[in-house]
């Protein structure tokens, strides 16, 4: 595989990480946004990333390939009660699919999820993402349940599956 580095990602990035966003939402309609992207400004980004810098139990990381975003994934952290769960979200250019990136970018969200002693990862994927699914169950994750019309895109509804990653055994 060619070098990529993947790294915390820092609200210097927010530019390129909307950019990012608008390309891999145009790619997919496995994201809860499509190529519009995500409605926020700069600075409205640069603020989020720093807010969770400064969390204990969320982490954003960025994926690097001569220069280029090509994926990001994301573990947010619940408060109060939850707080030994935390929600992971996860993306990949189209042109990077089924080169491992996913799971080098899986095995850096798992190994922040046991340092910060998250307990319980979960996440949500589209029900017919069966490349997705693969790759989250070779991580150990586990189908929990499914979501019904959790995506309505045009007319057309999309069920989802809900899967965990139980790190406290």
């Amino acid at each position: 595989m060619e070098h990529i580095e993947i790294r915390e990602t820092m609200p210097e990035d927010a530019e390129k990480l909307i950019a990012y966003l608008k390309k891999v939402g145009a790619e997919t309609d496995n994201l809860t946004f499509g190529k519009e992207g995500l409605s926020v400004t700069v600075e409205q980004e640069k603020a989020y990333l720093t807010q969770v810098h400064e969390e204990q139990r969320s982490v954003h990381y960025s994926v690097w390939k001569e220069g280029e975003l090509i994926a990001d994934g994301s573990l947010s952290g619940l408060p109060r009660r939850m707080s030994h769960y935390a929600e992971l979200g996860l993306s990949v250019i189209k042109e990077q699919w089924n080169q491992g990136i996913g799971g080098r970018l899986l095995d850096e969200l798992i190994a922040y999820a046991r340092q910060a002693s998250i307990e319980i990862i979960r996440l949500e994927v589209r029900s017919d993402n069966a490349g997705a699914i693969h790759l989250y169950e070779k991580y150990g994750f586990k189908r929990v349940g499914m979501i019904p019309g959790y995506f309505k895109i045009n007319d057309t509804y999309v069920d989802f599956v809900m899967m965990c990653l139980d790190l406290r055994g």
